[in-house]
Order: C-alpha cells, then structure tokens, then sequence
C-alpha cells in the first residue's frame, strides 16, 4: 500500500497563488504516475493534472500555463505550484498515486479563491 499526505491549502484571493505537497510512503514502486485532482461543490472529481516516473507531465486544459506539477523523487514528494488562481479554481484536492498494482487516493486539502 502507498500512503499520501497532503498538506498547503488553504485561503488565497484571485490572481493569487498556492503550492500543495504529496508526500507518498509505502511500497513505491519505480513506475508510477502521481498527480491531483479537485472536486469542486456539486461537481465531479477532474484531473488537474499528473506526472509520470519517467517525467512526463499532464494538465488539465483549465490549469495549463498557471499550474506546474514537479516532483523530488528522494523525498517522495510531488508539488503543485497554483499560480494566477481564480475562483473557479476553488476546490478540494487530492493526490493520487497509481501503478500496475496500486491506485491510491490522499485525504484531500481544502483550497479556496475568494475576495
């Protein structure tokens, strides 16, 4: 099993900017994509966007060329980097980590974008 923690919502207002983290432990394997997701109010869950074991990077129309996905594979670690936020973008958060064996989900984190 793979555990995430999730931490770096929070309050911020539009034009505004955020970086969440996902901290992964457990049985990682060494080909795996990790990513976020939101779920807005109301709304289905949609990718934001992921990156692969190899680098690979996804994004989610809504999000390209505002949000950057990186990771530090010494620390297990991915981060999203939230610049430009609008209220649209407010949601909670979750990361996902996922292999041939595995698909597991973080706790979520809170981010909201309001005046």
């Amino acid at each position: 099993q793979v555990q995430l923690v999730e931490s770096g919502g929070g309050l911020v207002q539009p034009g505004g900017s955020l970086r969440l983290s996902c901290a992964a432990s457990g049985s990682i394997f060494s080909i795996y994509s990790m990513g976020w997701h939101r779920q807005a109010p109301g709304k289905q869950r949609e990718l934001v966007a992921t990156i692969t074991s190899g680098g690979k990077r996804n994004y989610a129309d809504s999000v390209k060329g505002r949000f950057t996905i990186s990771r530090d594979e010494l620390k297990s670690t991915v981060y999203l980097q939230m610049n430009s936020l609008k209220t649209d973008d407010t949601a909670v958060y979750y990361c996902n980590y996922r292999n041939s064996l595995v698909d597991s989900w973080g706790q979520g984190t809170q981010v909201t974008v309001s005046s």
